[in-house]
């Protein structure tokens, strides 16, 4: 695999050049870095280059690095999307990184046209994060209501939300309304027995 691995790195090297940020190998498997503006050439290359052929998208998410490595240790970007990109004619896989250069508003080119595949992952990035693909074709939220209040998924965002959402009688429709339960962290208690573990005869 480390063999593999070798020649995959030497290969993203000649065909991305300098749109190459870095490259980490970790977990028996490579994870490269480019730069926003150039994402679009980068997986373009990615995806026709005979010496990779990473046809297939099989997965986006966003990133909230905003709390990472632990209290105000993290000092790069806070917003960042990663893409798993597989090659089925190689048998080799990929993560590809890019980091938003706004951290107040995390704007990215959509990868539609390379990967439609990537349409509804873009809209739940968008939605849970509020990170905004440019060029996307319909970029909606995807899992929480229209009028919901902020994206879930920072880390900023509180556990209960910030509006909540109920059937009004007298009204006779949903209506919103600021969360009126206070917030508190639930700690699991594990209860065990003296001998848990043990053997018993």
């Amino acid at each position: 695999m480390a063999a593999d691995l070798t020649v995959l790195r030497d290969h993203l090297t000649q065909a991305l050049g300098d749109k190459l940020v870095s490259v980490q190998e970790k977990l028996q498997e490579l994870t490269v870095v480019v730069r926003a503006a150039d994402l679009l050439s980068a997986m373009t290359t990615l995806r026709d280059s005979d010496a990779l052929r990473f046809e297939q998208m099989i997965d986006l998410c966003g990133m909230d690095y905003s709390e990472y490595g632990g209290e105000g240790e993290w000092m790069g970007k806070r917003f960042a999307v990663v893409y798993h990109l597989m090659s089925v004619s190689r048998n080799q896989r990929l993560r590809v990184r890019v980091f938003a250069e706004e951290d107040s508003f995390p704007v990215l080119p959509s990868v539609v046209n390379i990967w439609s595949v990537s349409n509804w992952f873009e809209r739940e990035a968008f939605d849970l994060y509020g990170i905004v693909f440019t060029g996307h074709p319909d970029l909606r939220r995807l899992l929480t209501d229209y009028g919901f209040v902020g994206n879930p998924f920072r880390k900023d965002f509180p556990l209960s939300g910030h509006v909540e959402m109920k059937y009004d009688p007298s009204q006779q429709r949903v209506v919103y309304q600021p969360v009126s339960i206070d917030p508190r962290e639930v700690t699991p208690r594990i209860v065990r027995d003296a001998l848990y573990g043990s053997v018993r005869g």
